[in-house]
């Protein structure tokens, strides 16, 4: 049957609506980025670039870095942007735009964030590399979709149980890594864990400007949490979405953080842009 016009959304040209893509326009690997000024950092070290197009903060640049086709797209902050980014991703490669019906042969895609992020544990320096072994999400919006994975479940009643949640609390989930992904990522550089996604900036991440914390000992109970050798490494407001929308879709993910700021010590990167750019230069590397 036909997905309708109201669920799937198409623009004047047959592209989809956020993001103002056709199925030519992306590559089988895309990086994804939360800041669209992020795009062009990485697309400046392509070969060549063949497809630019812009639609409200959804950046795309697609093109090849040593001979391997990358596509890089701006997602916005928060995982409200992820769904519609994975979503109208997974719509270019398996729905047929033309007749809006899913294709019998699905397309599996390759999706890596680079992203910046907060470190919980006192231990992990500013400037460093995190790959993301699981996302764990505080913020809901894989509780929309039906999912079941047993491995998500024992780190999801874990941690519940560490910190004294009940059914009335936060419900957490999680989605693991891809594996294969992960493995082209290893290097003496590179630092495993668990990355927290969180639903905002300053409350969620235990932030206090003028409004009082609900949660004012999350940070402790999150940093103390150990889950089969691993800890929670690192918070931000992606991962643990895309995670699990890939998993979901039949795609591959993972996440890659550079540490920017250490929560536990309250220091931040004297050259952010630097440190960036040198994840930036890692990923590429590690992709092509």
């Amino acid at each position: 049957m036909p997905v309708g016009d109201s669920e799937l959304i198409l623009n004047a040209d047959g592209s989809v609506y956020h993001l103002n893509l056709l199925p030519e326009d992306i590559a089988p690997t895309i990086i994804v980025v939360g800041d669209p000024d992020r795009v062009e950092k990485i697309s400046r070290y392509f070969d060549h670039i063949d497809t630019r197009k812009r639609k409200r903060e959804f950046l795309t640049h697609t093109g090849t870095y040593k001979g391997t086709q990358l596509s890089v797209i701006s997602t916005g902050i928060g995982t409200d942007n992820i769904d519609i980014v994975l979503n109208e991703l997974d719509a270019l490669v398996n729905i047929d735009l033309t007749t809006r019906t899913e294709k019998p042969k699905k397309t599996t895609l390759d999706i890596v964030r680079i992203g910046t992020s907060g470190a919980l544990q006192p231990d992990i320096p500013i400037d460093s590399f995190v790959a993301s072994e699981f996302g764990l999400g505080l913020d809901g919006l894989l509780h929309f979709y039906e999912h079941k994975n047993q491995d998500v479940g024992e780190l999801t009643d874990n941690l519940k149980k560490h910190l004294g949640w009940d059914q009335n609390s936060i419900q957490p989930y999680a989605f693991a890594s891809d594996q294969t992904l992960l493995k082209k990522m290893i290097s003496d550089r590179i630092r495993f864990g668990i990355t927290l996604t969180n639903a905002g900036f300053y409350g969620p991440q235990g932030r206090k400007l003028r409004l009082t914390h609900k949660l004012p000992e999350i940070h402790t109970g999150m940093t103390s949490f150990v889950f089969k050798g691993s800890k929670i490494t690192n918070l931000e407001m992606e991962t643990a979405a895309i995670y699990g929308l890939a998993k979901l879709l039949g795609h591959r993910a993972i996440s890659m953080n550079v540490i920017l700021a250490n929560r536990s010590r309250g220091t931040f990167s004297q050259a952010p842009g630097k440190a960036v750019d040198a994840l930036i230069r890692y990923c590429l590397e590690r992709l092509s």
